[in-house]
């Protein structure tokens, strides 16, 4: 196939799953494992070049949640806006970010209750900065229309739902 051919339908990273009643949700699929795996990729790479070069991508959503708002947060409540079902999976990673001094935790009854240390809170201003230079100029130099943008992310928190449901569903058979 030369480049000037067009494409021979949509791209996807398994056939024989694009072949089925909604081909487009394959193409989607393709794409959205390609953007998950770039945006993984990218979060542990700009949190390096901030300083922090030992967080795994789960450590540093956990890090930006706790600093969202500059407001404590939950453990159950990080698990849920992250959308882990594995607790310990957040709760090793909020150990990690406490070993390093960039969380601090305690104890309210039965909830441990999570906060970014000052460390952390400076640990995720350069990450803002890096990625405003390297990705958010970049991104806004391309014109996309931002009411677009949202409603793409929209679709995709609705389509979460469900993939979410599906899973239930599977886990029944």
């Amino acid at each position: 196939m030369s480049l000037s051919s067009p494409a021979p339908g949509p791209i996807v990273s398994s056939a024989h799953l694009a072949s089925g009643a909604l081909p487009v949700l394959s193409e989607f699929e393709f794409g959205l494992i390609l953007v998950s795996h770039a945006f993984q990729r990218w979060m542990v790479r700009a949190m390096a070049a901030a300083g922090l070069p030992d967080l795994s991508a789960i450590d540093v959503l956990v890090l930006h949640s706790v600093q969202h708002r500059s407001k404590a947060k939950r453990l159950a409540d990080l698990c849920f806006v992250l959308n882990i079902e594995d607790t310990h999976v957040v709760s090793y990673s909020v150990k990690k970010l406490e070993r390093l001094k960039f969380v601090s935790s305690h104890r309210q009854g039965k909830e441990k209750f999570i906060s970014a240390t000052p460390a952390g809170t400076k640990a995720c201003e350069r990450y803002k900065a890096i990625r405003e230079a390297l990705l958010v100029q970049p991104v806004a130099s391309l014109g996309l229309d931002e009411a677009s943008m949202s409603r793409i992310a929209a679709q995709m928190r609705t389509l979460s739902g469900y993939y979410d449901q599906a899973a239930r569903a599977a886990a029944s058979l």
